[in-house]
């Protein structure tokens, strides 16, 4: 039955799709966030949704009349870049056969941002993408937030299978960074029932990375809080909250989550973080060695033989930095830093200019929490393998997007305002002509 139903709802978006090529976007970070095929059990498990989504959408892109301009700013410009470089970065890479693999799979997230940027051109588009990203990724936190109450905390919350996110430090990475924008819904929504359901779905969201026995999740969490709280307009309201419910949820976690997280401060002692950091010092040693990288899959014994301090100890890269920089050397590290800075400052950007304009205060709110959420991914992720995890290219599309909506409309009064400036002149001239007639006049 569920086979049938993803089956439908997808095949019956393509006309819609083709005539509105946005809503392919929207059902692509349905499809690829979501992963909605995989809690099916028959023919749509395994089914490429995703790239029938991505077709139809692209021709929809190549056929409407609608704008489709691609603004060439400076994120756009960097997002070119590091698609490319790893591009290089793969034909010389030390596993070639594996890397164009992979790099298939990284070149349709990076195509599809581009295309978000592309189609997502109104308040109203914006606030769709905003909405399915919520909804894709709240499913499995307030489903893992549930299973955590109902198990006391006695069971571990995963992803779901096939994605990104399968891992529990995965998903509870992606709990984090979905938090602040589900905090965005909550400030701009005027009904009741939302603001209910959002702040309820933030509630079980915690339970549920917390859920994940993860301890970079809890370190994120506590980043993600604290400029949560920093950013928040409400900042009595919700420091109080956090005050009341932080304390309760760790004490309702069980003792086994406290053990685990206390290996924190004793994380020489923990061969699994050892593993990471011998994991990091492969990757730093590969990028002195090669300036272009290792390319993509070089997590094998091969590669930890000639760079890592222990050989044996075979390890992913577990962090975003030092993926970026064993893959793609110290320039792919700093192209994939720029964007991060690039990101920050146009939501910086956003924020400055929607702080005195009741129309762009969405705008203002939703750069604030992007800003929440990709600082929680980038302190979270400093120990996770993620970094084409494609949530955050979308929330960097989404402050793109706005801050194009807000240029056009900046630009539009600008330009009113020189017609009227220009036409009041014109009237002030012909005025001036007229008296000046009058007074000639015998």
């Amino acid at each position: 039955m569920r086979d049938l139903v993803i089956t439908l709802v997808v095949f019956g978006s393509l006309p819609f799709i083709l005539k509105r090529p946005y809503i392919g976007v929207l059902m692509w970070v349905w499809i690829s966030v979501m992963n909605p095929h995989r809690l099916s059990w028959g023919f749509a498990y395994s089914f490429p949704f995703a790239a029938i989504i991505a077709g139809v959408t692209l021709i929809g892109l190549l056929v409407t009349r609608d704008p489709k301009k691609l603004p060439m700013t400076p994120i756009v410009c960097t997002l070119m870049a590091f698609s490319a470089w790893m591009g290089i970065t793969t034909i010389f890479s030390m596993w070639p056969d594996e890397s164009v693999v992979m790099l298939n799979r990284v070149s349709k997230i990076m195509l599809m941002t581009f295309a978000t940027i592309m189609l997502i051109k109104t308040q109203k588009q914006v606030q769709l993408l905003i909405w399915v990203l919520v909804g894709s990724l709240g499913y499995y936190g307030v489903k893992g937030g549930i299973f955590t109450v109902m198990t006391g905390g006695g069971s571990i919350v995963w992803g779901p299978q096939g994605s990104y996110i399968e891992g529990n430090n995965e998903v509870a990475l992606a709990f984090i960074t979905i938090i602040p924008i589900m905090f965005y819904l909550y400030m701009s929504a005027e009904k009741k029932w939302i603001r209910w359901g959002m702040a309820a779905s933030i509630m079980l969201c915690s339970f549920a990375a917390l859920g994940s026995y993860s301890r970079g999740a809890l370190v994120g969490i506590a980043a993600m809080l604290f400029f949560l709280w920093l950013k928040s307009p409400k900042k009595v309201l919700l420091g109080g909250l956090m005050v009341l419910m932080v304390p309760f949820a760790i004490a309702f976690m069980p003792d086994k989550w406290s053990t685990r997280m206390e290996t924190i401060n004793t994380y020489k002692e923990d061969s699994s973080a050892m593993g990471r950091i011998n994991a990091w010092y492969m990757a730093y040693n590969m990028a002195k060695d090669r300036p272009l990288g290792g390319g993509f899959e070089i997590y094998n014994r091969t590669a930890f033989e000639l760079y890592a301090p222990v050989p044996e100890d075979v390890h992913a890269a577990h962090s975003i930095y030092f993926q970026a920089l064993g893959e793609h050397g110290f320039i792919g590290l700093g192209i994939y830093l720029l964007l991060a800075f690039l990101t920050w400052r146009k939501a910086s950007w956003i924020v400055r200019v929607s702080a005195k304009r009741e129309d762009f205060k969405w705008a203002g709110n939703l750069a604030r929490m992007i800003q929440v959420s990709l600082l929680g991914f980038g302190v979270g992720g400093a120990f996770l393998s993620l970094l084409y995890y494609d949530v955050p290219y979308y929330l960097m599309a989404a402050v793109v997007s706005t801050g194009y909506i807000i240029e056009k409309t900046l630009a539009a009064e600008a330009a009113a305002a020189r017609v009227a400036a220009r036409d009041a002149a014109r009237a002030a001239q012909t005025e001036a002509h007229a008296q000046a007639h009058s007074a000639a006049a015998p």
